[in-house]
This record gives structure tokens, C-alpha cells and sequence, in this order.
């Protein structure tokens, strides 16, 4: 399997890390959810404030990650989460808001599709139409139930992948961490971009959409993201796309890259996926108040 392509970079020159006053721009790097991370901050008191929010980072990725014994992996083993975290509520939430938005593109209960194919394509084959068949009827939005009391399934079997919205809300709890603190002026990247306030140089924060011949969204106060059918593959030709469309079981995609800035990282994630299998006039029908622009390459 083809790894995840980065569609989005800050342009970090001299323009964007000036020293200001007595304190300079810290810049920090990692990973969250598997992806690049970076924090850009100019504050005094960057490095406690940056552990901070790293430490935050640690801590929602012990709920959503499917690389760790987390909630989600526990929910997706035993079929239901007893007592779930404020946090995955929240984000189940904006899901199903999210979900009927977009008439069932955007789905986390793909997760036993992916799996399937991951599966197929690790032996070198591609499952056939009575294999998907007979994994997409353990998927379903509708067949998630949570309360503050416990997130369950109607089916068993059945199981859900966070990814293509969980980097947005992350980087949407770090910039409230941030705000919390009282700092106006912050750059937060977990895989998707959310940005308070300015950069350092006064003007907002400059992210480069890649394959746009160098288009730059101008962030402040607001998040960008950007989802692409071959960003990641199942196979080592890079034909079999990763996003997949819970309506039919199968890879699909109307655009080679979605961009999509709004006011919120997760509004931003979770769109750019399901926008990526909706036609235009689709994504007109399903606008939100909260999405600033949405930028499609054919």
C-alpha cells in the first residue's frame, strides 16, 4: 500500500518566522494520527505552551487512533464503548451531522470496507463484487448508536475509522487549548491546517495547496484541508484509491483533490473526503454556513 501524500505545506520562509520583539517563533514537529505535525507559535512561553499541546495531541489519539488500544479500538473490538469520552461524543456528533449532510458520503463505518480491500490487496488481489457485498452490509451510519452512557452497534461485525475527520478535530482541540490560554496567534498542523489569528509578519497564515501551480490559502481564524482519491492506494500502481464510497463499497472519486477551507478543521476533514465523491452540483446541496471555499481539481 502506497503511503498518504501531503497536500498541504506552510510556507515557512523568512516572511513567516521573523523574530518579533524579545521572543522568536517556535516552531515544533511530530506526528498525530500518523501524519506530520508542526505547531508554529510566537510567544514568550512557547515551549511550555507547545507541551501542552502536545500532551493534548497524546491524549485525543488515545481515543481516536487506530494504531493503539484507544476508545475507537475498543469500541471496534467488542462492539460497543461503555461511558465514552466527551471528546468522541463530540466528534460522533459532527459525523452524523456531517453524514446527512452529504447523503451518506461521508461514512466512518467504511472501516470494515477498508479493511477488506487492505486485506486483498496485502495477498495482491482486489476483493470481488459478492465480497463487498457481503462486508457493506455490516456498514451504515444509521446503524451507530451513542449515548453519553455508550457508543454500540446495531450489527455486529461491524466498526469505524476516524481518519478522515480526526486530524481536523484534533487540530480544532489545539487551537482551543491555545485560545484557552489566551493566545491569538497560532499555526496548528496535525495533517490538516487550523490557524488563529495572523502569522508573524501581520498577515494570515499562508498554506500552499499543492498541484494548484502554487495557489495559497490565506488562513485566519480558520482551517483548511484536502483529501485526494490516490493520495493513498491499496496497490503499488496507485490505481486503486483509498477513499471509499460507503453508497457502493467501492474506491471512487469525482476529483483528483478536494480542497476545503471553513471554519472549523474537522468541518474541513470530514468534507474534503466525501466532497471528493459528490458531484459539483452535490457539494452546492450539501454547503454549510461553515465552509469558507472548496477548490476541486478534475
Amino acid at each position: 500500500m502506497t503511503t498518504r501524500r501531503r497536500f498541504l505545506t506552510i510556507l515557512a520562509g523568512a516572511s513567516i518566522l521573523p523574530t518579533l520583539g524579545s521572543a522568536t517563533t517556535t516552531s515544533w514537529h511530530g506526528i498525530a494520527l500518523g501524519a506530520e505535525a508542526q505547531i508554529l507559535l510566537e510567544h514568550s512561553d512557547a515551549d511550555a505552551l507547545i507541551t501542552q499541546a502536545v500532551a493534548e495531541i497524546d491524549r485525543l489519539e488515545g481515543l481516536f487512533s487506530l494504531r493503539r488500544d484507544s476508545q475507537l479500538t475498543r469500541l471496534n473490538r467488542m462492539g460497543k464503548l461503555a461511558a465514552p469520552a466527551p471528546e468522541m461524543l463530540e466528534l460522533l456528533s459532527i459525523c452524523s451531522m456531517l453524514n446527512a449532510r452529504t447523503k451518506g458520503a461521508f461514512d466512518p463505518s467504511i472501516q470494515p470496507l477498508w479493511a477488506l480491500y487492505a486485506e486483498n490487496a496485502a495477498a495482491g488481489t482486489q476483493p470481488d463484487a459478492k465480497q463487498i457485498a457481503a462486508v457493506k452490509a455490516r456498514t451504515g451510519w444509521n446503524n451507530v448508536q451513542f449515548s453519553p452512557l455508550e457508543v454500540s452497534f446495531a450489527k455486529p461485525g461491524m466498526a469505524l475509522t476516524l481518519n478522515g475527520i480526526a486530524q481536523g478535530f484534533i487540530a480544532d482541540k489545539v487551537a482551543a487549548l491555545f485560545r484557552a490560554q489566551g493566545i491569538r496567534n497560532v499555526l496548528v498542523n496535525t495533517g490538516e491546517f487550523m490557524a488563529l489569528g495572523n502569522a508573524p509578519d501581520g498577515a494570515p497564515w499562508p498554506v500552499k495547496i499543492a498541484n494548484t501551480d502554487g495557489r495559497v490559502v490565506p488562513l485566519s481564524n480558520a482551517a483548511v484541508a484536502t483529501s485526494a482519491p490516490l493520495g493513498t492506494t491499496f496497490d503499488d500502481s496507485g490505481a486503486l484509491g483509498h477513499i471509499l464510497d460507503p453508497r457502493t463499497g467501492q474506491p471512487g472519486g469525482h476529483w483528483s483533490q478536494v480542497t476545503v477551507a471553513a471554519t472549523t478543521a474537522a468541518t474541513a476533514d470530514g468534507l474534503s473526503t466525501a466532497f471528493c465523491l459528490m458531484s459539483a452540483d452535490e457539494i452546492k446541496e450539501a454547503h454549510l454556513d461553515a465552509v469558507l471555499d472548496v477548490i476541486t481539481l478534475t
